[in-house]
């Protein structure tokens, strides 16, 4: 049995994290999503809490897809980082992710990488999105309708112009 390790802010959860997950998911039999920067909430880069994020993951994410969520709290040491999320999520085969920072950390601990391509990342992208929101652009179409819910939900739009 195959398990891929995925981190990411999710703020949103966007069609980007979901095509990510989607290429996971063909080579692998359980995904393991680790929510990034867990412990912040309620700012301009960070405007949703960690159980939000959630929300809007396991609202998007197809059932046929086996996952599993796990909160990841920042400790600014890039040393101790990839050790610190080993203590955290059940253990893995691979990585996906186009970070370059987290390729390194994870490549330099012997874990092996996988990059995808990017989704259109000028689009796809949380600080993109946010942005949009803030100059009420259009920005339905790059979340999933899980997303979406969860935002209407928690007023996400309202928060994210409020919180500038």
């Amino acid at each position: 049995m195959v398990s891929a390790l995925i981190i990411g802010r999710f703020q949103p959860f966007h069609l980007g994290h979901m095509r990510l997950i989607e290429e996971a998911a063909k080579s692998a039999d359980q995904i393991i999503i680790g929510i990034g920067s867990s412990q912040h909430s309620g700012t301009g880069k960070n405007p949703f809490s960690s159980e939000e994020r959630k929300k809007m993951i396991e609202a998007s994410v197809p059932a046929s897809i086996s996952y599993s969520v796990y909160d990841i709290p920042d400790i600014n040491n890039n040393e101790k980082w990839v050790a610190h999320v080993k203590t955290i999520v059940p253990l893995f085969d691979v990585v996906y992710t186009n970070g370059p920072l987290e390729r390194k950390l994870f490549s330099d601990a012997g874990i092996r990488v996988h990059a995808t391509g990017l989704y259109n990342r000028d689009k796809f992208s949380g600080t993109e999105i946010r942005k949009r929101i803030q100059e009420n652009k259009g920005w339905h179409r790059l979340v999933p309708k899980g997303t979406l819910e969860v935002m209407k939900e928690v007023m996400g739009e309202q928060r994210i112009k409020a919180l500038k």
